[in-house]
This record gives C-alpha cells, sequence and structure tokens, in this order.
C-alpha cells in the first residue's frame, strides 16, 4: 500500500463558484416552488414553510397577492447569480481541463458496475478521485442547471424566445421541463449531501481549497 497521501484540491473559482450556485439553486428552488403553488402542474403543491416569497397574509392584505410577486422577485434575483456562478464554474472547469481530466472517459459499463458497488455499500472511495457514479452525476446536474436556465428564459419570455417554446412544445412544454430540471437538481443535492456526510473530507477540500486523507479507501 502506498504510504502517499490521498489529496484533493480546489481552486478558489471552483470553490467561491460551487457555494454560489449552492446558494442560487436553494433561492430558485423555494421560490419557484411558491411560483408553482400558485399554478400547479400536477395534483399537488408544496407546502408553504418550504417556499420562499414572504408572508401570505401580509401580502394578500397588501397587494392581494399569496407572496407569488416576492417570490418572482427572489427567483429572478437567483437565475442571475446562478447564471453567473455557472459561468464561471463551467468556464473554469473547461478552460484548466478540470472537466476533461476528472470527469472523462465515463461509460455505461463503468457506471453499472460503480453502481451496484454503491447500491451494496462496496463502492470504494478514493479523495480525489471520482468514480463513474459521480463523474455521471455531476455531468447530469450541470445539464439539468443549463436545461432550467434555457426553459426560465422560455417561460420569462415566450413571445421574444419563440422558437424555444417551439423546441419544448410550448409554454406548458417549457414548464414541464423546468419543473423535471428543478426535480433532478434536488435529487442531486439530496445525494450531493448524504455523500458529504459520508465522506466529510471532501467539504473540508470545498471549503478551504485542501484536504488530505491517509491511503485507504472509503466504502459509500
Amino acid at each position: 500500500m502506498s504510504s502517499e497521501l490521498e489529496v484533493q484540491q480546489h481552486a478558489l473559482p471552483v470553490r467561491l463558484s460551487h457555494w454560489l450556485m449552492a446558494f442560487a439553486m436553494i433561492i430558485m428552488i423555494g421560490s419557484g416552488w411558491r411560483i408553482y403553488d400558485s399554478v400547479p402542474i400536477f395534483p399537488f403543491t408544496f407546502p408553504y414553510a418550504i417556499t420562499i416569497g414572504g408572508d401570505v397574509g401580509i401580502a394578500l392584505a397588501r397587494n392581494n397577492d399569496p407572496g407569488v410577486a416576492g417570490a418572482i422577485a427572489w427567483h429572478f434575483a437567483g437565475m442571475w447569480l446562478l447564471l453567473i456562478s455557472y459561468l464561471v464554474f463551467v468556464g473554469w472547469g473547461l478552460v484548466t481541463g478540470h472537466f476533461r481530466r476528472d470527469f472523462f472517459p465515463v461509460g455505461p459499463r463503468s457506471f453499472i458496475a460503480d453502481f451496484i458497488a454503491a447500491a451494496t455499500f462496496k463502492l470504494a472511495h478514493k479523495l480525489g478521485e471520482y468514480n463513474a457514479v459521480q463523474k455521471v452525476a455531476y455531468l447530469v446536474a450541470l445539464s439539468a442547471v443549463a436545461l432550467m436556465l434555457i426553459s426560465g428564459i422560455a417561460i420569462w419570455k415566450p413571445v421574444q424566445t419563440y422558437p424555444l417554446e417551439v423546441l419544448f412544445g410550448g409554454f406548458q412544454g417549457a414548464r414541464l421541463v423546468h419543473f423535471l430540471g428543478m426535480s433532478v437538481i434536488v435529487g442531486f443535492m439530496v445525494i450531493h449531501v448524504s455523500l458529504v456526510v459520508l465522506v466529510p473530507k471532501t467539504l473540508v477540500a470545498m471549503i478551504l481549497g485542501r484536504a488530505t486523507a491517509k491511503p485507504h479507501a472509503e466504502k459509500v
């Protein structure tokens, strides 16, 4: 067994954009749920307590509005923060070769093997290296964010972005894609946080920029 320490490092732009994206997504999800509740797509709504948009009683008394206007304001603020931080994160990953080096190659065979190992709690995790499940999860999450941004623009400006409306199958189609993209992001965040709890050194690296561990694989 090698005596060298396992090392994970994250540059400052990666850490800043990562935390800003996380903050922006929390704002957008919470405010988006309040907006969704005003005109639901499916036969359910989200509990008021986990939405963002201000106090419903105060909003109704002042504006005859259940906080949707406030939610929209929060949603746009989160959208701009998400867009900027996402472009920084993706731009840095492409320019520095981080994506090419750490997320590729990845194929169905390695993904299935690592997925089965993870499901049976036999997947070894080495600090600083991404297994196939992690690679696919990050690529899907980044794609979902891009899809949410594009579909969000189609919902925001349906006339000016009419080709996008056609691409998504109309306004309601864009809303559905936006909702499904949000669901993927929420699922990713739940799994991501769960893995961080299991391998807390990864959180240290994302906060301080560097973390080390003894050269033994942790099973997750």
